[in-house]
């Protein structure tokens, strides 16, 4: 005789049902609820990633799904104002009547009938403020418990694997030079990044993301999101220095790694690496632009920096010149 199989337990979606929403809410998908509950069990840099990719964009769609209620709300209540304005205005006058004829068949019903759909509205919206407020909570911890998870896992990687990177010069003139380093992939961008700035990039194939919104402009250099409108997706190179410095553990940055050279006698430079193809070549940000050609004592300083780096153990390097 086959064993006797156990009587099923509750699936997702019962459970979600469950949840205490306004009656017309739609309820958020369960495959979302099961990725924002496990911040644990990722095996790899890339699988932390990719969970915390996915939190976000049910986080963003939980918010998009309380402002259509919101709107929603709205819509009823207006309509309902409207309704009784137009009702009212509709009614001819007529002989005057008693009191009580007044309150059964004048103003008066239409006026309680607003007050207790206005009652109602009012408490419906403070349900899904309830709602949302702990939507909201659930989310940002689960959110923050991604992040953390990622930036532990990079700081563990660091500290195991240091990045390896070649640097090439081409000399332009005696004076002048391109620096280029080669093409790196996996997780050796997201280490780089947080070796560079402290911070950890928003998504794990931020280097090697050729996309663009507008097939007649390059690729931006910031992805719409950590705080980054749509229309700030492209600042100029002080704009881009203010936001890749600004405080935060995460960068949005896209397509570059930004490095800081500091100068002898204080302060430092804004360099970037900028991938193109088979290489990255270094760029310095001067006024509101980046310069390829490099000065001399700017290709110096940045090897120079790299080298620091590798000193103390945090990068292994390679330097080659024509």
């Amino acid at each position: 005789m086959s064993p006797r199989k156990p009587p099923p337990g509750p699936s997702d979606k019962d459970t979600l049902s469950r949840r205490d929403t306004p009656r017309d809410m739609p309820r958020a998908p369960a495959a979302e609820e099961r990725v924002l509950s496990r911040p644990q069990g990722l095996e790899t840099l890339e699988a932390a990633y990719e969970a915390w990719l996915e939190a976000r964009k049910a986080h963003a769609a939980e918010r998009q799904r309380f402002a259509r209620e919101y709107a929603r709300l709205e819509q009823q209540g207006a309509f309902l104002v409207g309704s009784v304005r137009s009702a009212t205005e509709g009614v001819e006058p007529g002989p005057a009547l008693p009191a009580d004829a007044a309150l059964a068949t004048g103003e008066a019903p239409l006026h309680d009938f607003l007050r207790q759909a206005e009652q109602q509205l009012a408490r419906t919206r403070e349900a899904l403020a309830r709602e949302e407020a702990e939507s909201e909570a659930r989310d940002q911890a689960r959110l923050t418990a991604l992040r953390d998870t990622v930036r532990e896992r990079v700081r563990r990687h660091l500290a195991a694997s240091p990045p390896r990177l070649r640097l090439l010069l081409r000399k332009v003139s005696a004076t002048r030079a391109v620096l280029h380093v080669e093409r790196v992939g996996g997780d050796v961008p997201v280490l780089l990044l947080y070796l560079f700035t402290g911070c950890v990039p928003s998504r794990h194939d931020f280097l090697l993301d050729d996309s663009t919104e507008d097939v007649a402009l390059p690729p931006a250099p910031l992805y719409a999101e950590e705080g980054v409108a749509p229309e700030e997706r492209r600042p100029s190179a002080r704009a881009l220095l203010a936001r890749v410095r600004a405080p935060g553990e995460v960068l949005p940055v896209k397509g570059f790694l930004p490095v800081f050279v500091p100068r002898p006698g204080g302060g430092e430079d804004f360099f970037r690496l900028l991938q193109r193809g088979p290489v990255m070549e270094v760029e310095v940000a001067e006024d509101d632009a980046f310069r390829g050609v490099l000065t001399r004592e700017e290709s110096e300083r940045f090897a120079g920096h790299l080298l620091r780096l590798k000193l103390r153990g945090q990068l292994a390097l390679e330097v080659e010149a024509d």
